[in-house]
């Protein structure tokens, strides 16, 4: 099964965590990413901490636990490559569907991609409990 394939069929709970420059870590509930065509990852963020987090040090770590497991899932290692901060492609990519007022009311959006600098599962470092691989 393709990473796209596994986030778009499976449900359970994703955590980003990320760190400021000074060190200090912050972890957020975050939906499945979005899977680009060349293996990269996104997310759309808000102007919250977790965003200013990766303005000041890129690299942020993904976790998913698959629902109902306990024990399933997956870990993606991350570095900040690009942002974005088009409107239309982000309302594309959105999978909540908000009225205009209560978009604004959220704050500014952002699509913010990573590059997948490691991946293993959510238990111990063996590649074969992989879902995706």
């Amino acid at each position: 099964m393709k990473m796209q394939a596994y986030f778009e069929s499976t449900t359970g709970r994703g955590v980003l965590a990320t760190s400021g420059s000074d060190g200090r870590v912050d972890a957020a509930v975050y939906s499945t990413p979005h899977v680009l065509e060349d293996g990269s990852v996104a997310f759309i963020m808000r102007e919250r901490l977790s965003h200013q987090n990766v303005q000041e040090n890129p690299h942020a770590a993904y976790l998913f636990v698959e629902e109902g497991s306990g024990s399933r899932g997956v870990r993606l290692f991350l570095k900040k490559i690009k942002e974005e901060t088009d409107p239309e492609k982000i309302k594309s990519m959105m999978r909540r569907h908000l009225s205009p007022a209560e978009d604004k009311a959220h704050g500014p959006s952002y699509l913010v991609t990573f590059a997948i600098e490691k991946i293993l599962p959510l238990l111990g470092d063996d590649p074969a409990k992989i879902p995706f691989c």
